[in-house]
Parts: C-alpha cells; structure tokens; sequence
C-alpha cells in the first residue's frame, strides 16, 4: 500500500493508512537506507556530487560514479542508486545526454603557460649593462644633442648672429681663452658660488640633520622652511641690492637664499630613510645619543646628503648667472650680457658651454665621492 495518495496524506487514524512502523524502508544496494529524492540527485556516469573527493581530481569535493576509491561506490563499473528508484531522479542527466568528455573534464590538465620573453639586458629594470653599452649610450647622450644643435644651424643658412652652430661657439671661446677673459670670468663666478652655495650647505646640514633625528627640530624648523622655499629667490634682488648694495655680498646673499631651504630638507629626508631598526638596535647594544649620531644617522645618511648637495650645486649656478646679470663686473653672467649688447651670440653660447662642463665635473666629482663614501650601505 502507497503511503501517499493522489490527493494528499490520509488523516490519522483513517481507514487504509498503515502504521509507520510497519512500513517497510527501501534500501540502496549498499543496505543503507535511500536517500530522499529531492535532496540527493541521482549518479549517472560522467557526473559528479558535492559533498565527497576524489583522489588526483582537481575539483574538490567530487564524487565521480564508478570510481573504485569512493567507500560508497556501487558494484564496479556501475554507478549506485541513491534514491533506490530505477530511474534518474528529476532534473538529473542521463548517460544519453552528457556531452563527450564530460567526467573527464575535471582530469584535463591546465593549459601551460607561454613563457616569459625575454627582455634585453639593457631595458631591464635596474639591471647592470655591460660596460660597452654604458659608454655607448653614454657617447650618444653628448653626440645627438650635438648633431641636432648642428642641423638646425645649417636649417638656418649657419648665421652666427642667431644660431652660430657648434664650430662657430667653439672658436668663439678660443677668443675669449686667448684674450684672457674666459678664464678671468669663470674664476669670479667659482668664487662666488663656493662663497654663497658654502654657506648654505654649511647651514643646511646641521639643520637638516637635526630635523630629521628629533622631531622637535622637526616641528620647529619643518613648517618655515616649507613655506620660504616657494618664495623665489630671484624676487628679492632688488631688497639685497637696498640693504647689501651692488658688491658681493648682495651676489652671496642671492646664492644663499636660493640654495638653503632645498638642501634643508632634502638633507632632512635623506636622515629620516635611516631604518629605525639601527637606532633602536644601538640603543640596546648600550650606544649614547651622540653615539648614535655620530656612528649610524651620519654616516647612513650620509651618501643621501650628498646627493642633495650634488642636485643643489645645479639650482647655485643657475642663481650665480642671475646675480651676475645685474651690476656686476667679470663672471659668466657678466659675460653673457655683455655678449648679448654686442650681438656676439656665439660668445654666448661658448660661455654656456663652459657653465655645462664646470656643472658635469661637480656633478661626476659628487657622484664619485658619494659612492666611495657610501660603498658599505649598498
């Protein structure tokens, strides 16, 4: 007798209804008791289950019909009947309607990886080249701004009074090398940014160093210098000449007031990237603060002040050529002027060859000294 009928449960206690405990309980060919229906779907070759795993599948949680290493498998070769019917359950698949290869798609290896191409040495990041091609990327920085600068010139019909090309400005500066001037000028514009970019690096340090050590010297100093470091320095040429004059002083002034506040805290940042494992590790081993920073924040920071100081050295001689603008008597910056009144534009551009090649010897003379004294932290 069915327990249920067409039109829904029998009430309790009516006629035909047979007791549950009389009722028999369909087992699965396991002896297990089968499953409901609509919770458990049927096996069908080629499918899978959540809920178990098969081993080397690399789908977790599959049970695939048939196979030997599942405990509940039925007899080999067949998948068992959870549901103890003869036929699929609703909504399952039969063997007739699973697509080619569908058991096997958990077993398809993954498609390999194309590998990498590779890069060349040269455009790697950060990776050493050979020293040929440095010197030949080097070689080519200096000839193609050369070669350009020697086209245009010729575009132009090569005339001196406007684009002289680069013979033209180097016998111009033979000109003035013999006549004594080139090298009367150069001296005065050296003596004037070791006077007033000295100065400043002699000011900057000490209190860049003390900024970014101690955050009191931070919060004293930090806010000021941020705010006079927009200030541009070429503005207050015409109040230095009020309260210095016209001599050397006014010109020192100007070096100074450009270069300090940058090298400040440039020089304060090169001091904070000290790890704050050195210090605290030396302050265990028993070190004193003045230990500390004469023995680990200087030397560390040390190669980065350098670098502040060799960008700096740059902003000091475009300051120096602006201070010699104006009343001054021999430098670069005279010269230039003084070329310009004349129409000597090949002058000029000799004498800006000069300032190049005195700012390329500091920056390689920084650079070297910075690597030799900063060797051990790399």
């Amino acid at each position: 007798m069915s327990l249920l009928t067409e039109g829904g449960p029998e009430p309790a206690g009516s006629p035909g209804q047979a007791d549950t405990a009389d009722v028999p309980v369909a087992h699965g060919a396991t002896g297990r008791p089968a499953a409901d229906d609509s919770l458990t779907p049927a096996l069908v070759p080629g499918s899978s289950v959540p809920g178990s795993s098969v081993p080397g599948s690399s789908v977790p949680g599959v049970l695939v019909a048939g196979d030997a290493a599942s405990p509940e498998r039925g007899p080999a070769g067949a998948p068992e009947d959870l549901t103890g019917s003869s036929g699929p359950a609703d909504g399952a698949v039969g063997p007739e309607h699973a697509g080619p290869g569908a058991g096997a798609a958990a077993f398809a290896p993954l498609p390999r990886r194309r590998p990498p191409r590779r890069v060349p040495r040269v455009f790697a990041i950060r990776a050493p080249i050979p020293r040929p091609s440095r010197l030949a990327l080097t070689a080519l920085s200096v000839l193609v701004p050369l070669a350009l600068w020697q086209v245009l010139s010729v575009a132009i019909d090569g005339r001196p009074d406007y684009l002289p090309s680069p013979a033209q400005a180097w016998a111009a500066g033979l000109d003035l090398a013999r006549d004594g001037l080139l090298l009367g000028d150069t001296l005065a514009s050296i003596r004037r940014v070791l006077l007033g970019f000295g100065l400043a690096v002699a000011v900057s340090v000490p209190l860049g160093i003390a900024m970014g050590a101690f955050q009191a010297g931070r919060a004293a100093f930090e806010p000021v210098i941020g705010l006079l470091r927009y200030l541009p320095a070429s503005a207050f040429i015409p109040l230095l000449a009020l309260w210095l004059g016209i001599d050397e002083m006014s010109k020192v002034a100007l070096l100074f007031l450009g270069t300090v506040f940058f090298n400040t805290l440039m020089t304060a940042d090169a001091v904070r990237r000290i790890p704050d494992a050195l210090v605290d590790v030396s302050y265990t081993l028993g070190a004193r603060r003045s230990e500390v920073l004469r023995k680990v924040v200087i030397p560390h920071s040390l190669p980065g002040i350098l670098d502040a100081i060799r960008v700096n050295a740059a902003a000091a001689w475009n300051f120096v050529v602006v201070a010699e603008l104006f009343a001054a008597e021999e430098g670069l910056g005279y010269r230039i002027v003084r070329s310009q009144r004349f129409n000597q534009i090949d002058r000029i551009f000799a004498v800006l060859v000069v300032i190049a090649l005195i700012g390329l010897t500091i920056d390689i003379a920084l650079r070297l000294l910075r690597d030799r004294v900063g060797r051990w932290t790399s």
